[in-house]
């Protein structure tokens, strides 16, 4: 049994998804980031840099169980004990992840600051909400760019790379995005969305998300609270 611990963000429904494509048994406890959770000991002993998601495999590689944090080294782990979505040979491996660093080191980041400025900021930066949107949509245009020539993001097969950029395109919109203005990436992303596990993926805790409207979760993720050490 994988346990995972998570709040529906883009970064956990990654890990949601992957699960349920994988159809390994796991149960989630829920990670209230708006409400601090993420800073208790209990968690932070298992993602020391505060962020979901995080798992523990009771049954790991040797047997004995295993802890991870950070999404991307998360899909890598499910993806070998499952067998599935890392690509056949060592080139697509290589090409899987290769686009898996595009969406940790760029796609998510920088879409996460466009959200971030776009809609949280408490004051409207012009440069910043420029700077990110701009940027949001030139990393969409490296997307439809790569998806006029292939399948999937690594090639003809969907792999982690597709899971694990697929929950950020899903809030286009808040970044400033029309989706119709990338027509490959709109046919990769509708495509994925009408898998059932992507489907059922994107529903865990999706219930307990609520809008970030509270000064004093906007503080705990924005402000001092996150930034003090631990």
């Amino acid at each position: 049994m994988i346990d995972v611990y998570s709040w529906p963000t883009p970064n956990g429904h990654k890990v949601h998804i992957m699960l349920e494509e994988c159809g390994l048994p796991y149960r989630v406890h829920s990670i209230d980031i708006g409400a601090g959770e993420q800073f208790s000991p209990d968690f932070l002993s298992i993602s020391p840099n505060n962020k979901i998601p995080a798992i523990v495999d009771a049954d790991g590689p040797d047997g004995k169980p295993i802890s991870l944090f950070e999404s991307g080294a998360i899909l890598v782990y499910l993806a070998g004990k499952a067998g599935k979505f890392l690509g056949d040979s060592d080139r697509e491996k290589f090409m899987v992840l290769e686009w898996l660093m595009f969406q940790m080191g760029g796609l998510g980041p920088m879409l996460g600051q466009a959200h971030h400025f776009r809609l949280y900021a408490p004051e409207k930066i012009e440069y910043a909400v420029n700077r990110y949107t701009n940027e949001a949509k030139r990393l969409y245009g490296v997307l439809d760019k790569r998806l006029s020539q292939s399948l999937y993001l690594a090639g003809h097969q969907y792999t982690i790379a597709d899971i694990a950029s697929f929950p950020w395109i899903r809030s286009w919109a808040n970044q400033g995005v029309e989706l119709a203005d990338f027509p490959h990436v709109k046919r990769w992303f509708d495509e994925i969305a009408a898998r059932p596990a992507v489907q059922k993926g994107v529903t865990v805790l999706a219930d307990q998300r609520k809008p970030l409207t509270d000064d004093k979760a906007k503080d705990i993720l924005f402000g001092a609270s996150q930034f003090k050490k631990r």
